[in-house]
């Protein structure tokens, strides 16, 4: 594997041999790894209940919208969540309401939403047409992450010691939920699907703490447990995120070597829906405002 995806995998695994503030357990790790491999869930379908399902091209204009604005875990907790639903759901169903009931926004329309990047974005560089963003990728979710970044909300990028650890959560993120919404055909083709990361966000780390797989400095878990806010770029934040992704390309290599077949965006799927757990929630999670997870 090269390229972007090649170059996280990298940038995490130097950041999580550098940690200061987090380190993966060994022991811990190889018995979820064995857990996962004895019972590893099927993949996802997209859940129409929660998410719009239209025609193909109002599908797909709800799901790039969706990822646009799917961020603000530093924020969730003071959203006024639907019932039983989590502030990512909440938000899901609330612009699956507004597609049911009026269809999706252009990219004119899109612009007259302030701040927000995405309208202009089509506008100047595809015509106005979520098709002709997704087509510009020729089925590659590395080139559609490239083009996504290129706007100032998906450049996901921090600086950690004397380089910079890229993660483009939602730029990747956007790639998964269209396989996901086009069941891999369409506009959601993508040849190198399965080089996607870990979605660098704060529940998968959390469910990896949970797990006693990520182990925080006690300070640092104080904090979070106290729910003091982290900064957004610095090193505990940084550390967290990074770690979070190397587990789990951890998990996949143990994982593979018990014989079975998985991905790093499997095992997120898998960690992140174990995160909507009771227990799971039960546990302060890290939080950091900023708008990239």
């Amino acid at each position: 594997m090269s390229g972007l995806f090649a170059t996280i995998r990298a940038r995490a695994a130097e950041v999580s041999c550098r940690a200061r503030f987090v380190r993966i357990d060994a022991v811990a790790l190889a018995r979820l790894a064995e857990s996962l491999a004895a019972d590893l869930p099927a993949p996802p379908g997209w859940d129409a209940t929660t998410h719009y399902h239209g025609t193909p091209r109002a599908t797909l204009a709800y799901v790039i919208t969706l990822d646009a604005i799917n961020f603000g875990s530093g924020w969730f907790p003071k959203l006024r969540k639907r019932n039983g639903r989590s502030g990512y759901f909440t938000v899901a169903m609330g612009l699956k309401d507004r597609f049911d009931a009026e269809g999706p926004w252009n990219a004119r329309e899109l612009m007259e939403l302030s701040p927000f990047d995405l309208g202009e974005f089509l506008e100047r560089g595809h015509g106005g047409s979520f098709a002709a963003l997704v087509e510009s990728a020729a089925g590659s979710a590395e080139r559609l992450v490239r083009e996504l970044a290129q706007m100032p909300l998906y450049r996901d990028v921090a600086v950690y010691d004397d380089f910079e650890m890229p993660f483009y959560k939602r730029a990747q993120i956007t790639a998964a939920d269209l396989a996901l919404a086009f069941d891999g055909r369409s506009f959601g083709r993508f040849d190198d699907l399965a080089d996607l990361t870990a979605f660098a966000d704060n529940l998968v780390p959390h469910v990896l703490r949970m797990e006693g797989v990520l182990q925080y400095r006690q300070r640092l878990g104080e904090r979070i447990d106290a729910g003091t806010l982290l900064d957004h770029g610095s090193p505990e934040e940084v550390e967290i995120r990074a770690a979070g992704i190397h587990a789990v390309e951890e998990l996949v290599a143990a994982i593979r070597a018990r014989g079975v077949e998985t991905t790093a965006q499997a095992i997120d799927y898998t960690l992140w829906h174990r995160g909507q757990r009771p227990e799971m929630k039960a546990h302060p999670r890290h939080r950091a405002r900023c708008p990239y997870y």
